[in-house]
């Protein structure tokens, strides 16, 4: 009963800073959730796990360095929060998104054929699907669903509006969704960064972590090729993504091989700009 109180609780307050949000407009918004952010994000719970995460991401890092780094995530924290409910913006406009080096995008478009896109939880993680679909590529998104059952339903709704209409809960149910949309030339997206219970002990940062290996076994059962996509927020609120060079799943003996390969990939996304990823996931507990 106390959760339920909590979560209506917590239900009402986004709610209200989403109303406060649309009345201010999506450039003062920013401008304040960014704040508020870096201001109350290190009173959160989670400031353990960051500090836990950091030291594994380096021992070596000077304290300033790790502070520097904290207060850029929730200031990033902060603006893709109140995006959610600017994403209408977004879907209609392009002026905000820059294609870096539109190669493998275009080739992607021009075989016609499904990949998996995987990706971390950078900037605004969102406008990774959404400009996928925004470039005529079916597409389906796995993602979690908020604890918050008050909340969720809005979520939800905003992704399937102006994110991608087709979206799959993680799970064994997930699974199959994934496979019937393959099936029917879907391209699958999905973040590789949280921490997966039933995942396997994978290498990340030299230290084990339970690792999603579902892009690998999907990749290695229907010979989809994997494309990872890092995603940067700039400094005049505009994004740049790329869509890097595929992996191909045949230059691998087992989905473990491929999985490992894709945790240094995400190394290499993380390491490119530590300030815009979500430092908050339990990834080594």
């Amino acid at each position: 009963m106390i959760k339920k109180i909590n979560y209506f609780l917590q239900a009402i307050l986004i709610y209200l800073f989403f109303l406060i949000g649309r009345i201010l407009g999506i450039k003062l918004s920013r401008k304040i959730f960014s704040f508020l952010f870096s201001f109350m994000g290190p009173f959160f719970k989670s400031k353990k796990i960051v500090e836990k995460n950091l030291k594994i991401f380096s021992q070596r890092m000077p304290d300033l360095e790790k502070r520097k780094i904290i207060t850029n995530m929730w200031k990033n924290y902060g603006m893709t929060f109140i995006e959610y409910i600017f994403l209408n913006y977004y879907r209609k406009n392009k002026s905000h998104m820059l294609i870096d080096d539109k190669t493998n995008l275009f080739n992607l478009i021009q075989k016609n054929k499904p990949v998996i896109f995987i990706s971390g939880h950078f900037a605004n993680f969102e406008l990774m699907s959404m400009e996928i679909t925004k470039n005529n590529i079916n597409l389906a998104t796995i993602y979690r669903p908020l604890n918050n059952f008050f909340l969720n339903p809005f979520m939800e709704y905003l992704r399937k509006k102006y994110v991608c209409k087709n979206q799959i809960k993680k799970g064994i149910n997930g699974v199959r969704e994934a496979i019937e949309y393959i099936k029917t030339n879907h391209s699958i997206a999905l973040m590789i960064d949280q921490r997966i219970s039933e995942g396997e002990k994978i290498n990340f940062f030299n230290v084990p972590a339970f690792t999603t290996t579902l892009p690998a076994q999907l990749a290695i059962k229907y010979n989809l090729e994997i494309i990872p996509v890092f995603i940067e927020r700039m400094v005049d609120d505009k994004f740049k993504i790329e869509f890097q060079k595929e992996i191909n799943p045949k230059n691998f003996n087992n989905k473990r091989e491929l999985t490992q390969e894709l945790n240094t990939v995400l190394e290499k996304m993380i390491i490119r700009n530590p300030n815009q990823w979500i430092w908050t996931h339990n990834r080594w507990k």
